[in-house]
């Protein structure tokens, strides 16, 4: 009685009918080149400069039409950590090409790893707008590439000149043209030995930088004279990172200035987890006791024994003219 019902019945007859055409139907598709121009930039925006350049542009018609729009190149990223398996000279030839798309409206560029003179001088002579900058370990961007563009830059706010050459005569310069710098990483790698105390570059921050709210110079040789002078040059400070800065003894009163003006402190002995390069300090061992204040035992090497130490990338990577691919310049 009831399977009568049920296969005799309107409803029933209905909903099968219903459910065996649903599930013959194929699934729906849907087609990308559809979406409004805005969203698909957006979501261009989530790739690297590199990927832009060498990938996404390539699609179609449509995509390098968007990626060809200035609005598209206001930040670029051109990050890279050995990853890319691009050489160093064909990445400086896709960013410039990038920059020369930003048609000015450049405000915010990582050049980390491949940066030269040359580059930075392109870059700065394209915009006057430039806000944050990028300049991780560059080595071959120097104090005279630096102090030169440094008139060319009067609305930058940020920067990062980590693990470089730069000295403290570029922060003079950069503090004096740019009035309006608000972050500042001046970070180094960290060695055992030998044991140096300088104060130069904390100087030169306190003389020229009394906007600056964060400041991170992980691995500094400064001591406690030229953190007062941060202190003291720079009122408006609330975030200081001197994690690994081993000369520096927050014990007693300077410990207790330093909580009360910081909102955030990060000290010398903090962990390093969250610090984006290999915090490793070379020459492994404990600390001696000669150091009360937790520096690394004396080391006795010659200036001649840098030339050939810790200069690879501190994460591990590197780029070898053995890794690449063929790039040709002139597709992008």
């Amino acid at each position: 009685m009831m399977s009568s019902y049920s296969s005799s019945h309107p409803a029933s007859s209905s909903y099968s009918s219903s459910k065996e055409l649903s599930e013959n139907e194929e699934p729906e598709t849907r087609n990308w080149l559809d979406l409004p121009r805005d969203v698909t930039a957006s979501i261009l925006l989530k790739l690297g400069a590199v990927e832009i350049l060498t990938s996404a542009q390539c699609v179609c018609t449509s995509w390098r039409s968007i990626c060809k729009d200035p609005v598209i190149w206001r930040s670029i990223d051109m990050q890279n950590r050995g990853d890319l398996h691009i050489m160093p000279d064909d990445l400086e030839i896709l960013c410039r090409r990038a920059v020369d798309r930003s048609c000015g409206q450049l405000v915010d560029i990582n050049v980390e790893y491949f940066g030269t003179d040359d580059l930075l001088k392109y870059i700065t002579d394209s915009t006057s707008h430039l806000r944050r900058l990028r300049l991780v370990y560059c080595d071959d961007i120097s104090d005279e590439g630096l102090c030169e563009v440094a008139g060319k830059l009067p609305l930058l706010e940020e920067l990062d000149i980590s693990i470089g050459n730069i000295s403290k005569d570029s922060l003079e310069v950069i503090g004096r043209n740019c009035p309006h710098i608000r972050s500042l990483k001046f970070n180094m790698e960290v060695f055992r030995r030998p044991h140096i105390e300088l104060d130069d570059e904390a100087f030169a921050i306190a003389k020229t930088m009394p906007e600056l709210r964060h400041l991170q110079l992980f691995g500094n040789k400064l001591t406690n004279v030229g953190l007062l002078a941060i202190l003291d040059g720079c009122p408006r400070l609330e975030s200081l990172d001197l994690r690994q800065c081993f000369n520096i003894n927050m014990e007693g009163a300077l410990g207790k200035r330093c909580a009360e003006q910081l909102k955030d402190l990060r000290r010398p002995n903090d962990p390093t987890d969250d610090y984006p390069f290999d915090a490793t300090i070379p020459d492994g061992g404990s600390f001696d006791e000669d150091y009360p204040l937790g520096i690394s035992d004396t080391d006795f090497l010659s200036d001649d024994d840098y030339e050939y130490d810790f200069y690879a990338f501190s994460d591990g990577s590197d780029i070898s003219d053995d890794v690449g691919y063929y790039f040709d310049p002139d597709t992008y």
